[in-house]
């Protein structure tokens, strides 16, 4: 393997991640000829397939999984590096990767967008998954920093709350719990509901307030986009559960609706987590003070008018502690 090369390898880790080519491609701003390309001449180095493809379906083979753990080790060790030396540049340069779950992609954006205009030297890039993926990529150095609902407990974090997060119940306007009296919470059981994969935060809630309510709910469907639940929401295919922050253009324009129902909203926090096992740079560190800075009054002033919170909000059911770790 003397003659592989660091764009081969952060290929191979992306193609690993994502497990789909094209996604790979997008995410390191390649054609999708381009990452197979790669991944070929790094299988003749290896003298042995890395992947296995069957028609689109691709899967890591026993070699390829051995050496993605050595991949990600050496790529991590790089990034530290460069960290290192940033610390001698300063804040006015340097690569900053931010992980979010896919909820956080209607405030992550705009934010960076912010501090992008403050410090446009710095190169960003962001990567989106559920909590699941998310908590793999802090275990992995792959993110510098994430944005997320539930920070992790089976790894060291430092885990800080920076705004308020409310889920509810959303449907579309002409919905029957779209009323102006309080719906009791057994009166969801009578209706089909849409709701996120397994492994994200959202579903996680969900399931959280279905216990808390000794609720039932037979008929339910799958989908792990929020775009794809709240247009199946106003297409009339049932009713979900979502964050409030994922609908702010919906609820402006009358295409959706939070009706009053018994214990909802639940609010939860977002939270700006790292994991202490990585020593931050200082773009990193620049970054986590902006959003801890800045965030909650972004939040308020874009969605704070949809939706008024109440001032107490209960703590995440696992996040740790606020001191971290």
């Amino acid at each position: 393997m003397k003659n592989v090369t660091l764009r081969q390898l952060r290929v191979f880790s992306a193609a690993a991640r994502h497990l789909n080519f094209g996604k790979a491609a997008r995410e390191l701003h390649l054609t999708p000829p381009a990452v197979s390309m790669h991944i070929r001449q790094l299988e003749s180095q290896v003298g042995l397939p890395l992947f296995e493809r069957q028609g689109k379906a691709v899967s890591l083979t026993v070699t390829g999984e051995y050496l993605l753990v050595y991949v990600r080790k050496a790529l991590a060790t790089l990034k530290d590096a460069e960290d290192a030396v940033a610390r001698f540049r300063g804040i006015e340069a340097g690569r900053l990767t931010i992980g979010m779950v896919s909820t956080a992609k209607y405030l992550v954006p705009p934010l960076l967008a912010q501090f992008h205009r403050e410090y446009p030297h710095v190169e960003l890039r962001l990567s989106v998954g559920n909590r699941e993926q998310l908590v793999s990529q802090l275990k992995n150095s792959e993110v510098d920093l994430a944005v997320m609902g539930r920070p992790p407990r089976d790894i060291a974090t430092r885990a800080e709350p920076f705004a308020a997060h409310p889920l509810s119940i959303i449907t579309a306007p002409s919905h029957p719990l779209v009323t102006n009296e309080t719906i009791p919470a057994q009166a969801l059981a009578r209706f089909e509901f849409i709701i996120r994969e397994p492994g994200s935060g959202t579903r996680a809630a969900f399931e959280e307030f279905q216990r808390l309510h000794h609720l039932d709910l037979p008929t339910m469907t799958e989908m792990d986009s929020n775009e794809t639940i709240k247009q199946a929401v106003m297409a009339g295919m049932g009713v979900s559960f979502l964050s409030l922050h994922t609908i702010g253009l919906e609820l402006r324009n009358g295409l959706l609706a939070v009706p009053d129902v018994e214990g909802l909203p639940v609010i939860r926090r977002w939270y700006v987590v790292n994991s202490l096992a990585k020593l931050l740079s200082p773009a990193a560190e620049t970054f986590r003070y902006f959003v801890l800075e800045h965030g909650e009054a972004f939040l308020a002033e874009s969605f704070g008018a949809l939706h008024p919170l109440p001032h107490d909000t209960a703590p995440d059911s696992d996040a740790p502690p606020q001191s971290g770790a």
